[in-house]
């Protein structure tokens, strides 16, 4: 799709959302509620790893530099051995922005929609039979998915995207220290083959830096705030419920402040990064190191590093960095 036509389906996309009612807002749990605290064991869903095959060998991390997003795509997935590692013909592929906001990519508070646009398009390429896109917002998705630019990639590389309907979770058995069993948007992730998240790299004013594995947050329902007490140990329990096959930190633009939300592009600084790795604790390292942050000072990543999820010194990873031409 070329840069005039994917503007025109935002511009349209964007207007026809907002035309959506009220009452239709109203109607739809959004965070899944339906699913009780007492639901029985065997009702609970069992999340399998979406890790290709072959894939604990080989690069792990790729770091591309450079102000096109879809060349710094292009460039990480080479420097990774190519979209092919991780996608294969007939995959069914789950797309994971950061759409919680109802607000533009400008600003940084969510994933910017070129690169989703560059990622999707990449895997309709290695032969993927079906893209699903889901997020589970904090504002109403009408309003996320528009303004965001979501709804209109999902239009544009014939993705599907997945509303968070009720009906869509299900309490599933995560097993961490503080989501041990939570209500999860488990609809796009029973008909997932493979699982690719595309998250921002912005400020949190709870747990310092919000990227990779803060992104999965988007797939909860239930009661989040009460993660917020805990979030530490919540954010290193969401890197042991979902386990990728890929992610992508957006750091084209970087919410260097007043984040998770912005809302000012006083508040955004050029990054011209972007990070891709199958190993998400090492990609959120270096995002930490992009906003100035000390990884190792950071307690979900040195969480998630002990627990064995990942490798917060993502120096002793095997990784690449590059221009992208």
């Amino acid at each position: 799709m070329d840069r005039r036509r994917f503007l025109g389906e935002l511009g349209r996309t964007g207007a026809a959302l907002l035309g959506i009612s009220a009452a239709a807002v109203a109607r739809h749990d959004r965070h899944g509620t339906s699913a009780r605290p007492g639901q029985p064991e065997a009702g609970l869903v069992h999340l399998h790893s979406f890790r290709a095959p072959g894939t604990d060998s080989g690069p792990q991390l790729a770091i591309a530099h450079g102000a096109d997003p879809a060349r710094m795509v292009a460039t990480a997935l080479g420097m990774l051995g190519g979209i092919e590692r991780f996608v294969r013909p007939g995959d069914v592929v789950l797309l994971k922005p950061n759409a919680a906001f109802d607000r533009p990519a400008a600003l940084g508070a969510t994933t910017r929609p070129e690169t989703l646009l560059a990622v999707a398009t990449h895997c309709r390429r290695a032969g993927a039979a079906q893209l699903l896109i889901a997020e589970n917002p904090i504002n109403h998705p009408e309003g996320c998915f528009a303004r965001t630019g979501i709804q209109a990639v999902a239009a544009a590389c014939g993705a599907r995207l997945v509303w968070p309907r009720p009906n869509a979770f299900t309490r599933a058995h995560i097993g961490g220290e503080v989501l041990s069993t939570w209500p999860v948007f488990s609809e796009p992730l029973q008909r997932a083959d493979k699982v690719i998240g595309i998250a921002p790299c912005k400020d949190h004013n709870l747990c310092s830096v919000s990227l990779c594995m803060k992104n999965w947050y988007g797939l909860l329902g239930g009661r989040r705030n009460q993660l917020h007490q805990q979030i530490h140990r919540a954010i290193a329990d969401l890197a042991q419920m979902i386990q990728p096959t890929l992610v992508f930190l957006d750091g084209t633009r970087l919410l260097v402040r007043n984040g998770p939300t912005g809302g000012s592009l006083a508040d955004v600084a050029a990054g011209d990064t972007l990070v891709a790795g199958t190993d998400m604790v090492a990609v959120d390292a270096v995002g930490c190191e992009l906003l100035g942050r000390d990884p190792g000072r950071l307690e979900y990543l040195q969480r998630a590093t002990t627990r064995g999820l990942g490798n917060a010194r993502w120096r002793e990873s095997s990784w690449r960095e590059e221009w992208a031409g």
